[in-house]
């Protein structure tokens, strides 16, 4: 099964690829990743296509400190909901315990284990996939940046006791110890910060208890991640569909996929692509006609109709009223999800 993360993971990629030489565009096009997730920061995409894209990105470029680069211009903001929870817990200590909690609602092939001794508190990185080991770009990029956000908690400069990396060394070790300022240990047997544990009763300027709750709350109601192929196409579909731009072959692309392995596990399952989008398209057009200034061939283009007249007719099939019912408080039944749609583009 494909672990997903959200795209913010390659905000600084075009920056990046740019800075070594690179055509961002071009190297996303060799690993089929889809172009528009760069204007989209809560986009899933498949792990896999991110790990190509960074290692072929090093190569191509020489820049063996590639992932590095990018955690260099990252931060809590790359994360999205998981980056607002850690700012704003009252310790060090907290912050990395909800980072370790939530990172799953962001990547769901990462995982964080925190150990804490007297003096040291280790912080184990695991990123999952076919591999014994996840290339070293993916753990360059992600435990750079759980470096960075630590830095970012204590508002002033910090340096851990050590860095454990699994691979071998790169051929200029120096700009690993001045990017971690300490001692980095390659050929490891895991990939780590040390840290003291001093350091985790350091208060974060930042914290704010009140939001610290809310956001806990909140992120509590949507950690669940998909873990079947059903689940994940729904994912996907519903950030396409919001983007006004869904079609298997998008799907397939930012599963890392084609649209027959799609339709194969599918209807394992028992369903269909079809089925899926239909009932996520159900779902996001009573959000969209709720708001009476929004013209309805835009909701009809967004959703993916050949025009305004088929997605009325598909509304009325759907739902037994017209758009114009609806709005004014007629609920019939709805039809069964069975129900033939009308024809979409």
């Amino acid at each position: 099964m494909t672990d997903l993360i959200r795209s913010a993971g390659l905000s600084s990629y075009p920056e990046v690829a740019r800075s070594v030489g690179l055509d961002p565009r071009q190297m996303m096009r060799k690993v089929r990743l889809p172009l528009t997730i760069l204007d989209k920061p809560d986009t899933p995409i498949a792990v896999p296509a991110l790990r190509r894209l960074l290692e072929i990105s090093a190569a191509e470029s020489g820049a063996e400190d590639f992932g590095l680069r990018l955690a260099e211009r990252g931060g809590l903001t790359n994360f999205g909901a998981v980056g607002l929870i850690v700012r704003e817990q009252a310790t060090v200590g907290e912050a990395i315990e909800a980072f370790s909690r939530f990172i799953h609602v962001h990547h769901d092939g990462m995982k964080l284990n925190v150990l804490r001794e007297k003096q040291t508190v280790t912080i184990r990185l695991h990123l999952r996939g076919r591999q014994p080991t996840a290339p070293r770009q993916s753990i360059d990029m992600a435990l750079g940046s759980i470096h960075r956000i630590i830095q970012s908690l204590f508002g002033s400069d910090w340096r851990p006791h050590e860095v454990h990396l699994h691979y071998p060394p790169p051929h200029d070790r120096k700009r690993y110890r001045d990017f971690f300022g300490c001692r980095v240990i390659f050929n490891a047997d895991e990939d780590a910060i040390l840290m003291s544990a001093h350091d985790m009763e350091r208060r974060v300027p930042s914290a704010h208890p009140l939001i610290a709750s809310y956001l806990r709350k909140r992120i509590e109601a949507i950690e669940h991640r998909p873990a079947s192929w059903e689940e994940k196409v729904e994912e996907v579909v519903r950030s396409l569909l919001a983007s006004g731009d869904c079609t298997v072959e998008r799907v397939a692309a930012h599963l890392a996929c084609t649209r027959r392995t799609i339709h194969r596990h599918l209807a394992a399952s028992g369903t269909s692509f079809s089925a899926i989008l239909e009932a996520q398209r159900a779902d996001l057009v009573i959000q969209l006609i709720e708001d009476p200034d929004r013209p309805l061939v835009d909701i009809a283009a967004q959703l993916g109709f050949s025009a305004q007249s088929a997605m009325a007719r598909w509304f009325r099939g759907r739902f037994g009223c017209t758009i114009t019912e609806w709005r004014r408080g007629v609920r019939p039944q709805a039809q069964p999800a069975g129900v033939a749609p009308a024809t979409a583009a």
